[in-house]
């Protein structure tokens, strides 16, 4: 069994000066720091929680960890197969329920991957190999909602 770690910095900057002494005294803004890679990633929460729209939350985060995770098992995948992607785009929706009892929670993420391979017989193997990359992704095996792919392919 390999252990794999990961690091970064989380920083909160959004006291405007009274902290949280309530609700709306203060800002959800805060900062990824990547150090080794010399980045900052802005980030908040969502709107509907006061969060600055210009920044990224971790809901969309999360979803975006997903398809990425899945793309890059997918690639892999079809090296390995002898399928030759020429592009992929993917517009992943997410979806999480709220309530007052249990608070709010991801039920689904679906990707919809859209995939160019360089010849038509390669089509055929694309679902496949989709499927795959849903086993394999590490993030995917994370969570505790159905990661499912809606994908159109074509030459």
């Amino acid at each position: 069994m390999k252990l794999h770690h990961y690091q970064l910095q989380l920083k909160w900057t959004g006291n405007q000066g009274k902290g949280t002494s309530s609700y709306r005294a203060y800002s959800r803004d805060h900062e990824f720091h990547f150090p080794e890679k010399g980045i900052v990633i802005p980030g908040s929460s969502d709107p509907a929680f006061r969060g600055d729209p210009t920044r990224y939350n971790p809901e969309e985060l999360l979803v975006a960890s997903l398809a990425s995770c899945h793309m890059l098992w997918f690639l892999h995948l079809s090296a390995e197969a002898g399928v030759v992607v020429l592009d992929y785009t993917d517009q992943p929706t997410g979806e999480m329920q709220e309530s007052a009892e249990e608070g709010g929670y991801f039920v689904k993420v679906t990707l919809h991957p859209k995939v160019q391979v360089a010849q038509q017989d390669m089509i055929e193997k694309v679902d496949a190999l989709h499927h795959q990359a849903n086993k394999l992704c590490f993030i995917a095996n994370s969570v505790n909602f159905p990661v499912g792919h809606e994908g159109e392919t074509f030459v």
